[in-house]
């Protein structure tokens, strides 16, 4: 793992469980701010990221939005003027600072910032108990969870971006190395109609569902995702230069950017949250775009599974069914190593709504199905994913050509 940060479980979405999970949410994501000084927080190296004040003003400004100032009688924004800086992207809630000048926001400071949390967090204590609000608060929590790992991804991009590559946490041990990575086995499927998208009572998101059936093919999928080693050996064998191995659009942007191997790598080294350090050849390979995945399984003569016949194999190692994330839980069967926890894994699926999908009603409606068109569908979880977050439904989602979270790549085959 390249980022390290506590985790937690969820828990129960009523009484005390909520209560107790909006408390750890909201002191994680402050927790994870604070090594940065007031200009580390103010950073915004591309319209892609935010600054890390922002992010944790804009996940503030959700909870006062959706909850305070909708449901809790009489209360009063903390600044009448700061929605405007803070709100993301929802049309309803009206006009907001463009995406790309966030890293503008010298003020307010983050003291002005922590001390407006502090405040919504206390507020927040009598609508936690409230079930007829349960689902807005799970949406809530799971809200800052992507926020705090948006943090994490954004924070890196910036710090990369400083020639003196600053370190987020320093004075801490080198993560261990990685064990050896055993020769690439498959695990086979039988194809036929399977289940597809979240049903039950637990929370998910509104582009998980609904449920539905789809018929795949027989096929195999990698008991293990792509190493360092190996896409050092896609890269010596000219992957980077040859054209028959990318998609139109994949070779016009290694031409155009200069594209010579996965973002954050330098000779031996790549940029972590602790600065630059040795690469492990044996760690799976991150921070690539879909671009770079589909040209390596063309490469090694497989391809890049669908979504659903990832989550056809992920459904029996389901993290929200009682194993734990990034392998820290019971030891998982063969087939299903690194399918949460390591990084996010490109699949051949385009990001379409399923079946029967319609948007919630009101502003929430924008949360995900907007945003459906030109992206593409990842799986799994990363090493900077709150722990708890993932579940084999969940539909993670980015541009092609996109690599500063941490992404990754297993094979798949047809059987």
């Amino acid at each position: 793992m390249q980022g390290q940060h506590q985790a937690f479980e969820q828990q129960g979405d009523a009484g005390t469980g909520r209560a107790a999970r909006f408390a750890a949410v909201r002191a994680l994501s402050e927790a994870l701010a604070a090594p940065l000084s007031e200009a580390d927080a103010c950073l915004q190296s591309m319209p892609d990221a935010s600054p890390a004040k922002w992010h944790l003003a804009h996940t503030t400004w959700f909870w006062e939005t959706f909850l305070l100032r909708d449901h809790l009688p009489g209360y009063r924004l903390w600044r009448d003027d700061w929605p405007y800086l803070f709100n993301s992207y929802y049309e309803a809630e009206g006009p907001r600072l463009a995406r790309h000048q966030r890293g503008m926001l010298s003020r307010p400071s983050m003291a002005e910032v922590l001390a407006w949390r502090a405040h919504v967090t206390e507020a927040m204590a009598p609508l936690l108990a409230d079930p007829a609000l349960g689902d807005l608060i799970a949406l809530g929590i799971a809200h800052e969870e992507q926020h705090i790992e948006l943090l994490l991804t954004d924070i890196k991009h910036a710090l990369f971006l400083n020639p003196l590559g600053p370190a987020m946490w320093e004075g801490l041990p080198p993560p261990p190395p990685a064990a050896p990575a055993p020769p690439l086995g498959w695990t086979f499927h039988p194809g036929g109609i399977v289940g597809i998208g979240h049903e039950g009572t637990g929370f998910a998101f509104d582009n998980e569902g609904p449920r539905h059936r789809v018929l795949i093919a027989p096929f195999a999928l990698a008991d293990r995702l792509v190493t360092n080693r190996e896409w050092e050996a896609f890269i010596a064998a000219g992957g980077y230069a040859d054209p028959r191995l990318w998609l139109a659009d994949g070779w016009a942007w290694v031409q155009r950017e200069g594209i010579t191997a996965p973002l954050y790598w330098r000779d031996e080294l790549h940029f972590t949250h602790q600065g630059w350090q040795p690469r492990d050849p044996h760690a799976p390979v991150t921070h690539i775009s879909y671009f770079e995945a589909d040209a390596y399984a063309t490469w090694v003569g497989a391809r890049l599974p669908s979504e659903f016949e990832w989550e056809a194999i992920a459904a029996d190692h389901d993290p929200a069914a009682g194993n734990q994330l990034g392998g820290a839980g019971p030891v998982l069967p063969r087939g299903s190593a690194g399918l949460f926890g390591d990084c996010w894994q490109f699949t051949s699926s385009a990001y379409l709504p399923y079946p029967r999908f319609r948007p919630a009603a009101g502003a929430i409606g924008e949360y995900n199905g907007k945003f459906m068109s030109g992206q593409v569908v990842l799986r799994g979880a990363s090493c900077a994913t709150v722990r708890g977050h993932a579940r084999a439904t969940y539909r993670n989602f980015f541009y092609p050509h996109q690599r500063w979270q941490f992404t990754g790549l297993r094979l798949a085959r047809d059987a």
